[in-house]
């Protein structure tokens, strides 16, 4: 099994997946994947046919102090762990295809800024 790295080709796979009747799960992780992320696949795979999971380090998911550069990026030993899970298809982006350029929205939500993540991260549900 090989990451997929573009949008258009994981819309492709899951396309012909759906082509041939097949029902798809996805699990999105940001990978160094456990026990935890396995149970989902287990889980998905009980109520559909396939399932993709992502894994994507989202920079944007990281406080201005906090482990991005840090967290663990072991792509490889993930994909195995995808296949041993049966795992049909594993999409696995850069920052370039996820923020090819400035973006020019942002949503704000102010209530969940204000409590929940956004009261002692702020800035973290602004949507961007």
């Amino acid at each position: 099994m090989k990451a997929i790295k573009n949008i258009s080709e994981i819309r492709e796979k899951v396309k012909a997946l759906k082509q041939e009747g097949k029902t798809i799960g996805f699990v999105p992780t940001m990978g160094a994947l456990h026990e935890g992320h396995l149970s989902l696949f287990r889980l998905a795979q009980e109520h559909v046919d396939e399932v993709v999971a992502s894994i994507y380090v989202n920079p944007k998911q990281f406080g201005p102090n906090e482990d991005f550069d840090e967290y663990p990026r072991q792509l490889e030993e993930d994909i195995e762990k995808c296949e041993l899970e049966g795992v049909s298809l594993v999409f696995a982006p850069t920052d370039k295809i996820m923020y090819p350029a400035k973006q020019f929205l942002r949503i704000e939500i102010d209530e969940i800024n204000e409590h929940m993540d956004g009261g002692s991260r702020p800035a973290f549900s602004k949507g961007l």
